[in-house]
């Protein structure tokens, strides 16, 4: 038997899983190698140039991110990020938009060649998240991302007001608010964010720089059962129980995860299931977040958990209601290897050597809405180190890592490697083919909006 201090304490999880495939990462890295593609980009004096930039603005960089870090704002909250990030901007001379696309913490500013014509000319933005996590703050980083795509623009600005002659095309800077379970670029998007955007770069904080990680489909679920109520012990035989269907539920998405693919993941909780033991549950509610690999595969899945919550209130005889998406689902993310090699280019500038493609396992696979941005136009979002390799998103310990010397340097970093890569995309005609291929070859171009419809 155990005793009492022992049933009080938390076993420490395991860390064999863990340290296996940091072993398999290790082992990748050896081998694994960039196969760069051999464009020219932009002028090698105009990345100078942004390079300057950046580093002239550095201080300013790195006090907003340690402001964005002390105020943590969840989503669709985030008015002093948002004020703070217009008042750079304005700063800067620069005019910015704030509310936009219906929401009251999105931004948008732009700049554009003298002689930009949308006809014939690109346009690329630049995007910011900087929502936090309840409790935690910014264990994800955003403070570290929304400086980093900030960075990016007001060096491109200072690029434009000295070489307006040899600019070219135009740059959108988004800030995008609610990442965090909310779909915030999606709901900028279906007003109109992207319609006249033809690629989209931003970049993450990591525990390890990578110039491209896998990432999940997500989709949000509520699911309501409804039973009758009775009294647990003088009358059960007239209750319909809706706990006994949430968790008859429960135990069937378990039994379904031996049939699914091994990247997908379903989570979730019971945030109601009664109030009294001696009553039985009328109601009940499960929340879940289904997750896949592919959007086909995601479409596949949700329809496998309808099928398990159907059974589920059919075998305790009550009555269900199943709603997906109250917040719009993400897909995974599309990356693009052609503009992801300017990005790879431009962090060895700054002594940084990005992972390939694949050399992080899949298993560490979370999920972001840029998703729906890379498959409505072609984008990058890669990864940049700031912790150590134990220490993952979501947790306190990152959300120190986002306050650290590490994410200062990050944000520079990652505040050039943007810029940099959007001016190759801007002036180099045969990448942006490229980078164009790719996208359709890859399945871009997807209505978004109403694919799980």
């Amino acid at each position: 038997m155990r005793s009492e201090s022992q049933l009080h304490r938390v076993p420490e999880p395991s860390h064999a899983y863990l340290d296996a495939l940091n072993r398999q990462t290790e082992q990748r890295k050896s081998a694994a190698q960039h196969q760069l593609a051999d464009s020219p980009g932009a002028p090698e004096d105009l990345v100078d140039a942004i390079e300057e930039a950046v580093d002239q603005q550095g201080q300013q960089l790195v006090e907003l991110l340690h402001d964005l870090h002390a105020h943590p704002e969840l989503a669709y909250q985030e008015h002093h990020a948002a004020q703070q990030l217009v008042a750079h901007l304005e700063s800067h001379g620069i005019s910015a938009e704030s509310p936009v696309f219906g929401l009251e913490t999105a931004i948008r500013a732009e700049i554009a060649a003298p002689d930009f014509d949308p006809e014939t000319d690109r346009t690329v933005a630049i995007l910011s998240e900087y929502d936090a996590l309840p409790e935690i703050g910014h264990g994800c980083g955003h403070n570290v991302i929304a400086v980093t795509g900030l960075g990016a623009f007001t060096a491109l600005v200072q690029l434009l007001r000295e070489q307006p002659d040899r600019f070219r095309g135009r740059v959108v800077y988004l800030g995008t608010p609610a990442e965090e379970g909310h779909g915030g670029k999606e709901v900028m998007a279906r007003a109109g964010a992207f319609d006249d955007v033809d690629a989209a770069v931003m970049t993450h904080p990591y525990f390890a720089d990578a110039a491209d990680v896998h990432w999940l489909g997500r989709r949000g679920c509520r699911v309501e059962f409804t039973g009758l109520a009775a009294h647990a012990s003088a009358h059960p035989f007239l209750g319909r129980n809706a706990l006994d269907a949430a968790s008859l539920a429960y135990q069937g998405l378990g039994l379904l995860r031996q049939q699914t693919p091994p990247t997908d993941r379903i989570h979730g909780v019971l945030p109601q299931g009664g109030e009294r033991p001696n009553v039985i549950p009328e109601s009940a509610v499960l929340e879940l977040y289904v997750r896949s690999q592919l959007p086909e595969t995601l479409k596949v899945l949700s329809d496998r958990v309808d099928e398990v919550m159907q059974g589920a209130a059919l075998m305790a005889g009550v009555g269900v209601r199943i709603h997906w998406d109250e917040s719009p689902a993400t897909l995974p993310v599309l990356g693009n290897r052609a503009l992801s090699d300017r990005w790879v280019l431009a962090q060895r500038r700054r002594g940084r050597e990005p992972l390939p493609a694949g050399t992080i396992s899949e298993v560490f696979a979370a999920s972001t809405d840029f998703g729906n941005v890379s498959y409505r136009i072609p984008g990058i979002h890669p990864m940049l180190g700031i912790s150590a390799e134990d220490v993952g998103l979501h947790t306190r310990e990152f959300a120190h890592a986002a306050a650290s010397p590490a994410a200062e340097r990050a944000a520079a970093d990652g505040a050039f490697g943007l810029a940099a890569a959007a001016m190759d995309y801007l002036h180099d005609d045969g990448l942006a083919a490229d980078v164009r291929q790719e996208f359709e070859t890859d399945g871009g171009g997807v209505d978004v909006a109403s694919y799980f419809d």
